[in-house]
């Protein structure tokens, strides 16, 4: 947090981002780490606790108004009813500031919805630079390998290049000398709060659309003998804005391998960082283990030596200590210690895994919570149930839990034995040290210790296939077959005798 507290923060977030070709998301509201881009901005300015943080909106105002009610609460929502540029849109926030009495005394920022990147450390030290060097304006610049279509920062020609600046030139007016300078402006600048409300009243819109523009106030502060400097960001991408789809999925990729890198320091392990997308809410203890092909979004949290991955989408997910999770989907699961999912298994809300528990391979589960150990290895549908400790689930169980009205609610107790294929009709209860036959559909409560047998006995139609199905593959097929079990059925009657002794003179043939 930067020692020098901003008497204001200004967020320009008003613009409508045309070459986002989006039709229902405002420019600032496309996302990035799990977070809008201008929560990213709001969220950094935060981090510098200023007296007064303003957003001002504009197109898209309520969408943007409604997100960051919940994002900021305390943030002040100011609208620009036209769009007449950013000098404009900086006297509105001060004005609605000025409505509620609090016109800024100190150092005002000012930036931009749409910077991403941008770091609470480069703004903290922008305020520190300001403050250090008596400016009545300082620029945030960067230094980039390719400057073609920025505004160049102009300079005094100093020992230690740092000299005051003396112009901000856009790349069509440079001349060649000018353009070949690398430090260019990034619309993100510290005020003197009071002679920022002095110079705004003194700019005029010079264009055809009548736009007011930030930058003519460093012209007029300059020539009221104001000193107008500079201060670098370490990293240059920090000042990148985003204007289209193409610069959001750049600024998205440097924003994850900033937050990869965080986290591998941090003691994660990490084993593909290309392939692996983290949001910035997403929590490591050390000694995780991140594989390929792995996103890790909301609130989830990843705790020491568990193992997550390949192929896994966590959201709002707990992972235990020690636990296993990979080839898996979860949304607002919690999987404790040791316990292991996957592959290809699908954890919806509401599920709870204990200690040393197993969510297997095709399973999916809903509002279920499994104890300490007990198992649920394969092909099972798990909704609306509690299951006790050491209780196995057999392959192709389902929980059947809506009645096509409500929801209904199955308890299965202690070390409980269910065979594969059993349906379990909710509401129901499944008694400690309880069985039920495969094959069941258990529709009635079962007692502790019991053998829950629910299915009917079978019965063979014979020639129904030759009757039903006369001429299929199958008729043909079952012709074969018993074609071939009469004959293996003669040569038995013909090498053994009735009265020979054999296995199948004592009858045994009659079985084929």
């Amino acid at each position: 947090m930067s020692p020098i507290r901003p008497a204001a923060v200004v967020v320009l977030a008003a613009g409508e981002g045309t070459r986002m070709r989006s039709k229902t998301t405002p420019k600032v509201l496309h996302a990035l780490a799990g977070r809008a881009m201008v929560g990213h901005v709001v969220e950094a300015a935060r981090r510098l606790d200023p007296e007064d943080l303003i957003v001002v909106v504009g197109h898209g105002r309520d969408k943007v108004a409604a997100y960051l009610s919940v994002l900021d609460p305390t943030a002040k929502v100011v609208v620009q009813e036209e769009q007449n540029g950013t000098g404009h849109a900086v006297r509105v926030a001060l004005d609605g500031l000025a409505a509620s009495s609090r016109e800024p005394d100190g150092v005002v920022l000012v930036t931009c919805g749409d910077t991403p990147l941008l770091t609470s450390d480069s703004l903290a030290a922008l305020v520190a630079t300001h403050e250090s060097e008596g400016n009545a304006v300082t620029v945030l610049s960067a230094v980039v390998p390719d400057p073609a279509g920025y505004g160049r920062i102009v300079r005094e020609n100093t020992p230690d290049g740092r000299g005051a600046v003396t112009a901000i030139v856009e790349h069509k007016d440079a001349t060649a000398a000018q353009r070949a300078i690398a430090e260019i402006n990034s619309g993100v600048y510290a005020f003197d709060g009071k002679l920022l409300r002095e110079a705004l009243g003194q700019i005029t819109p010079h264009n055809s659309q009548g736009e007011e523009y930030l930058t003519d106030t460093l012209h007029v502060l300059r020539e009221a003998g104001h000193r107008v400097g500079a201060a670098a960001a370490v990293d240059h991408r920090e000042i990148l804005g985003v204007n289209d789809r193409v610069q959001l999925a750049q600024a998205r990729r440097v924003f994850n391998d900033r937050l990869i890198e965080a986290v591998m320091r941090a003691g994660v392990t990490v084993i593909d960082p290309a392939t692996t997308w983290i949001d910035v809410d997403v929590t490591f203890e050390p000694d995780a283990v991140v594989h390929p092909n792995t996103q890790l979004h909301g609130v989830t949290s990843i705790a020491a030596e568990a193992v997550v991955g390949p192929n896994c989408t966590l959201l709002d997910t707990v992972v235990g200590p020690r636990a296993h999770v990979y080839n898996t989907t979860s949304e607002g699961a919690e999987i404790g210690p040791e316990a292991t999912v996957g592959p290809y298994t699908y954890l919806r809300p509401g599920t709870r895994l204990a200690a040393k528990a197993k969510a297997g391979g095709f399973v999916e589960m809903k509002n279920a919570v499994v104890g300490e150990g007990s198992k649920v290895p394969h092909l099972t549908y798990v909704g609306d149930a509690t299951i006790g400790v050491g209780t196995n689930i057999g392959a192709a169980t389902i929980f059947v839990n809506y009645d096509g009205v409500n929801k209904h609610h199955t308890v299965v107790g202690d070390h409980v034995r269910v065979g594969s294929d059993t349906m379990l009709v909710a509401p129901i209860e499944i008694g400690d040290g309880a069985y039920t036959a495969a094959g069941s559909a258990i529709t009635e409560d079962v007692p502790p210790g019991v053998m829950a047998v629910a299915r009917g006995r079978q019965r063979n139609i014979d020639g129904w296939v030759a009757r039903k199905r006369a001429g299929t593959a199958s008729a043909q097929a079952a012709e074969r077959a018993l074609a071939s079990s009469q004959g293996d059925a003669g040569d038995v009657h013909t090498t053994a005798g009735p009265n020979d002794g054999s296995a199948e003179a004592n009858g045994k043939e009659t079985v084929l």
